[in-house]
């Protein structure tokens, strides 16, 4: 397809894709001619990618530039790749030091020691992932909130299950490129879904058990 085909397909304007193209969030085309150049699918999925990642992520062109490029390393593992592409997303607080971090590291080790998850334990602060579970569980430990191995236990094997789900869809897709894109999309927008499925379950559970 030509430019204004892709613009027209992706809704986003031919003047912001010459601008994507230049900032090299978008992979260049086909060339034609000197002045014309052919756009696949690839370059419409990827549209949609940036989009999601700016518009609705927040993410500045660098940031989104960083993020694409792991998605596109294919000299990485599989593993490796997703990590980097999904680390490369902004991520939550970072732990303070102090009594209530060191007592959460302690319980958030633990919690990675029940469950078994011997990659989480081995990979440890070094996974931006694991240092915002550190400080989130440290601020509510600070506050006189409990959040225990114990209670953490049950929430975490129900997410496992959710990883387990996100993984069979991921290799459905027909190539390990468009399976880290599609993870990157959901982190940016299917995670608020999740959450807000959290709280709309937690409505009916209430009204079944309480009444309306």
């Amino acid at each position: 397809m030509r430019l204004a085909e892709l613009s027209e397909r992706s809704g986003v304007s031919t003047a912001t894709i010459k601008y994507y193209l230049r900032e090299r969030l978008l992979p260049p085309g086909r060339r034609i001619s000197a002045t014309t150049a052919d756009y696949g699918e690839d370059h419409l999925r990827r549209l949609r990618l940036v989009r999601a990642l700016i518009q609705v992520g927040g993410l500045p062109v660098a940031k989104v530039r960083e993020v694409l490029g792991h998605v596109d390393d294919d000299s990485l593992g599989r593993t490796i790749r997703l990590g980097a592409a999904l680390w490369a997303l902004p991520q939550g607080p970072e732990p303070q030091e102090g009594e209530a971090a060191a007592a959460a590291r302690t319980e958030v080790d633990r919690l990675l020691a029940a469950l078994g998850w011997a990659s989480a334990r081995e990979l440890g602060e070094l996974s931006p992932v694991h240092r915002s579970l550190v400080a989130l569980v440290a601020v509510l430990l600070r506050l006189g909130y409990p959040c225990g191995a114990e209670l953490m236990e049950p929430y975490a094997r129900l997410m496992h299950q959710v990883a387990v789900h996100d993984m069979d869809r991921l290799d459905a897709y027909p190539t390990e490129t468009e399976g880290v894109e599609a993870a990157v999309v959901s982190a940016v927008l299917f995670e608020p879904v999740l959450r807000a499925l959290h709280r709309l379950a937690q409505e009916e559970e209430a009204a079944r058990r309480y009444g309306l």
